[in-house]
């Protein structure tokens, strides 16, 4: 089966210049950009009338399961409905041109495994499995007075992550979610907003545990995510190999320069925080979370510069909880306050491809790679923002080369 796309401005964050053709896909995959406009069996042609053509969007920092601001209630609904609450969200993500997401905690293997199986509606989904903290750390939920089994709710389906302490339990703890379909390893490197009992500036793990787990990680042929805001947490995720560094928000000009040496990608969120400041409250976010939003969230605009300077690569993403999940691409008009149109649609395509192990396959506009494509008003390269606004700007969604929704 063929779809062509005639009179197409094809962009991607690759192309110095924006390139005139006519994409012909083919088995879900792009076949040519300057194909020969003509009607053919087996082909539906769709004429975008001279709109641009782009890569399908790649966000790598999302929570699918957290269907609410309440994580410890998140973790305690049953199965079914977490599940059933994670389908709008699965398909909002898709719906707003993001065709491929990198799950941060939560989010198991049989859940990626429907989703290419076309069970439900959604973009192809990259799983950590759950996260891995430490006794009182960002997943430990339980209040102070709580003295109940902290992996109570492992099993269930709306849990973000468990508990491993030690040499010895985040080793097991790193193989068992290897087994079971992990695509890389997350861990919590510092105290967080959502978890109750942990101050921002709390280390997570100690620089011998993160060590194994990047060990256990390599030795399965991936790597390492790790929540992070201060700059001591930072540098020491990254003396111990972690890759992946979640938020940033407290980073300083030396660890900056210390991750761009160590070839570590970093991943800001910064639209999550203002969902937290001014949707929290009246979604059920704890008053104890509430009052941490702060600590981190004046720091994330100056993240992005202090970032750049150093040279460190950046991909999109975003860690929205609950019902603020909508607001996904605000993150590009909050990072347009800093960076250029390019560098921040590169960080949602080609370094997210290239991050979640998918270079030259998503993220480009190019034969051989997935038809993962977006048909869009205005071009993102002069004004990355337009995609801040998807149900205006964003006139046709494709996945594998099929059309999920189409106003053109």
């Amino acid at each position: 089966m063929q779809t062509l796309l005639t009179n197409a401005v094809i962009v991607d964050a690759t192309l110095p210049e924006p390139l005139e053709g006519h994409l012909l896909l083919e088995n879900g995959v792009i076949k040519d950009l300057a194909a020969r406009p003509v009607a053919a069996a087996d082909r539906t042609v769709i004429d975008v009338k001279g709109r641009t053509v782009m890569p399908g969007l790649i966000d790598c920092h999302v929570h699918v399961v957290a269907s609410m601001m309440d994580l410890t209630a998140n973790a305690a609904q049953s199965d079914t409905m977490g599940l059933l609450r994670s389908l709008p969200i699965l398909k909002g993500y898709l719906d707003r041109g993001f065709t491929t997401v990198r799950d941060v905690g939560g989010a198991m293997f049989p859940l990626a495994q429907a989703l290419e199986q076309g069970l439900a509606v959604g973009p192809r989904l990259i799983v950590c499995g759950k996260a891995l903290s430490r006794t009182g750390g960002h997943t430990d939920y339980r209040d102070r007075h709580d003295a109940r089994d902290p992996d109570r709710y492992l099993k269930n389906f709306g849990l973000l992550g468990r508990i491993a302490d030690g040499v010895d339990e985040v080793r097991r703890a790193t193989r068992q979610e290897l087994r079971q379909g992990a695509q890389f390893i997350k861990i919590m490197a510092n105290g967080g907003v959502s978890s109750p009992t942990d101050p921002i500036a709390w280390q997570g793990y100690s620089e011998e545990e993160m060590r194994v787990i990047v060990q256990e990680a390599r030795d399965a042929q991936t790597y390492v995510s790790a929540h992070l805001y201060t700059a001591d947490a930072i540098a020491r995720a990254v003396r111990a190999g972690v890759h992946s560094l979640e938020h940033c928000n407290l980073i300083d000009a030396a660890t900056a320069g210390m991750a761009a040496a160590a070839g570590c990608v970093a991943v800001p969120t910064l639209v999550t925080f203002e969902a937290l400041a001014e949707d929290g409250p009246r979604f059920g976010l704890p008053q104890a979370s509430i009052a941490k939003i702060e600590d981190v969230r004046q720091g994330g605009m100056r993240s992005l510069s202090i970032l750049q300077a150093a040279g460190v690569t950046m991909a999109y993403g975003t860690d929205l909880l609950g019902e603020t999940q909508s607001r996904q691409s605000e993150e590009f008009a909050i990072r347009a306050r800093v960076l250029d149109s390019r560098s921040i649609l590169a960080s949602a395509t080609t370094v997210a491809a290239e991050l979640i192990g998918y270079a030259g396959r998503l993220g480009v506009v190019a034969p051989g790679a997935i038809a993962d494509l977006l048909v869009v008003d205005g071009n993102p390269l002069d004004d990355v923002s337009l995609l801040a606004h998807p149900n205006r700007s964003i006139r046709a969604v494709l996945q594998a080369g099929r059309v999920h929704r189409s106003s053109l």
